[in-house]
């Protein structure tokens, strides 16, 4: 058994906290002296400050909660040294804690009413254990980073399109972002399908059946992950630990050392693994710690006096101590006195930081300094072209480029976008449309060199461009600026400035196209661009094929797009030109890598832009282009 040591303040050794985790963060004791002498704690504080008065506890907040801003830096702190076996739970901790944790789920597990929330039954079948893993997988990475209440819609929309893993296997990736969209991260959508596809094609149909292979075999599926859908699909006892988890356990544990360390990580992973070993409900265990972090174990005000672990919880121990103390004796009194016991030195815990006085159970998990989010100012070219000036809305497209399949926003149509510009632009902030058309259009308009022009109250009439231009060539007869829309990713801090293009003319592929290609082009898809029209509910029948206008060709090849009723008009560009940094671009200007996705582009239809496969950054935009529009009316 460890030797207790005794601590006195009238020795000169000391245990200090570090930074450090290697073994000398201990101050040796002097050669000589006996196994009696004593050790003085010495205490790590910041330079003192002004502490900021104390806000009045709310009503009904529990008392164990200290009603202090818990994100306040300023508050002093003090080392409380405490044995690394405060981390840890035994397996008899863990069967009463588990049994106390079940309790409470069991009146609690149908309050939100999450659809992919079952109760596992020994009776199912491995077919049947397949599809709760499936199920389980859609709704734990659509949870991700997505509160449960904007979820469950999309869960149920999702599961009716895509009953099956192997129904989903069949699909597309524009389908499946069509489904996806509002729920962001839209990368996630894309594992999904990947995952799907791996599993028919390789894996017999199937999710795998244990964390192991599931983590190393499906794509987008971590250690979290494999370990939710294999304890609620299949029963298996391994551990979770999500955010929510990660909190609670780091209260539960009282392990305050930075939230992405590794060996907190680890402590952290092993309590989650002590309460599972063993359970006999290894799926409603993980649920229920989940469903405790989320509603009681909060960010912010804790429900202590709700949670059913409260007696086991160390961190919610040391906020009883530390009120105990009060304003009558001095705060630093929790520090063990000469006649209070520690363990031997080799057990004392060096990875806890020195807590920020007064302790509550609000200082954990660690708070860490977040990076700041980069600014980031895109020049985003809303492209229309009419046949003439002054069309009906039939006859009104907009052009839309598909982002690369890997990266932010991966697989979704934009407005044609440079990247990441700088801040000081040029004046004339066509030349960025110009060079966007030049890339995508097989016969792009010819340079222009006026200035952009502020908002007009009409547009150009039609004789005022003819006399400079024949009507079959395309040409851009108005770019006006829209203003600044301002879009926040999780890094992110991304400003559109917006210009609105105009083009008119070069009907079916630019300027000296004849009627013919145009007639070629349209003719494979003519009941497509019919059903488009029906479904963006113009209320005008189109003309015949041979009559109709289409937007000027793009590079190499122009038809409608497959899929009827779609209002696309589209293009591949089949060579990989693109560098990152140009127009189109994911990543920032400074990185010169090879961008290898094919650049692909299409015409929409006026009334099907925000029907199509695009995030809320480029809807912001449309509404920005929509309001410009009203002012000129106005």
């Amino acid at each position: 058994m460890a030797r207790k040591r005794k601590i006195s303040e009238s020795s000169s050794d000391a245990f200090v906290a570090s930074d450090s985790e290697a073994d000398d963060a201990y101050t040796p004791k002097a050669a000589g002296s006996s196994r009696k002498a004593s050790t003085k704690i010495a205490k790590k504080t910041r330079a003192p400050q002004k502490r900021p008065a104390q806000k009045k506890p709310r009503k009904g907040k529990d008392k164990a909660v200290d009603a202090s801003d818990d994100d306040d830096d300023s508050r002093e702190e003090r080392a409380l040294p405490h044995a690394s076996s405060t981390h840890t739970i035994s397996s008899t901790q863990a069967r009463s804690i588990r049994t106390a944790l079940l309790a409470w789920y069991d009146t609690v597990h149908e309050v939100r009413g999450m659809p992919w929330r079952k109760p596992f039954d020994h009776s199912w079948s491995a077919e049947q254990q397949a599809q709760r893993a499936y199920e389980v997988w859609i709704s734990e990475i659509m949870l991700q980073q997505t509160q449960v209440v904007t979820v469950i819609p999309y869960y149920n929309k999702w599961m009716a399109k895509f009953p099956t893993l192997s129904e989903l296997a069949k699909s597309d990736i524009d389908t499946v972002n069509g489904l996806w969209k509002g729920l962001g991260y839209y990368s996630r959508a894309a594992r999904i399908l990947q995952g799907a596809q791996k599993a028919v094609t390789e894996l017999g149909g199937q999710l795998p059946d244990n964390a192991k292979d599931m983590e190393a075999k499906i794509p987008g599926i971590g250690r979290y992950s494999a370990g939710a859908i294999c304890s609620i699909a299949y029963n298996q006892c391994v551990p979770v630990l999500d955010g929510n988890v990660h909190r609670l356990l780091s209260r539960f544990l009282a392990l305050y050392t930075p939230p992405k360390a590794k060996q907190g990580l680890d402590i952290l992973w092993e309590g989650a693994t002590a309460l599972i070993e063993g359970a006999d409900r290894a799926g409603d265990t993980n649920q229920a710690l989940i469903e405790l972090g989320s509603t009681v174990c909060k960010v912010h005000d804790p429900l202590c006096g709700d949670c059913p672990i409260q007696p086991w919880c160390k961190a919610y121990a040391w906020r009883v101590m530390d009120e105990k103390v009060g304003d009558t004796v001095n705060p630093d009194s929790l520090v063990p006195s000469s006649e209070q016991e520690l363990p031997d030195i080799e057990d004392l815990c060096v990875l806890c930081r020195p807590l920020p006085k007064p302790t509550l159970v609000t200082s954990y998990p660690m708070k860490v300094e977040r990076k700041k989010a980069r600014e980031e100012l895109d020049v985003v070219s809303v492209i229309e072209w009419r046949p003439t000036t002054n069309a009906n809305d039939h006859d009104r497209w907009f052009l839309l480029v598909r982002r690369p399949e890997g990266g932010l926003l991966a697989g979704l149509h934009e407005f044609p976008t440079t990247p990441n510009v700088s801040v000081s632009l040029p004046q004339n902030m066509v030349t960025f449309a110009q060079t966007a058309l030049h890339q995508l259009i097989e016969r792009p308009p010819a340079q222009v060199s006026q200035q952009m022009s502020p908002p007009a109250p009409s547009l150009p009439s039609p004789n005022s461009v003819q006399g400079h231009l024949s009507e079959d060539d395309l040409r851009i007869v108005k770019t006006t600026e829209a203003g600044d829309v301002l879009h926040i990713f999780s890094h992110i801090r991304k400003t559109y400035r917006v210009q609105w293009v105009l083009l008119v003319g070069g009907s079916g592929g630019g300027g000296g196209c004849g009627a013919s290609a145009i007639d070629n082009a349209y003719s494979e898809q003519q009941h497509v661009a019919h059903g488009a029209v029906e479904q963006s509910g113009s209320g005008t029948s189109p003309p015949p094929p041979s009559l109709q206008a289409l937007p000027p060709i793009l590079r190499t090849t122009a038809r409608p797009e497959q899929s009827a009723g779609s209002g696309t008009y589209k293009s591949k560009k089949p060579a990989a030109t693109r560098t990152k940094g140009e127009w189109g671009s994911t990543t920032n200007v400074a990185e010169k890598t090879l961008d290898t996705t094919p650049l692909e582009a299409k015409w929409v239809r006026m009334n099907d832009v925000s029907k199509a496969n695009v995030g809320t950054g480029v809807l912001k935009v449309w509404k920005q282009v929509q309001t410009l529009w009203r002012n000129i009316d106005s």
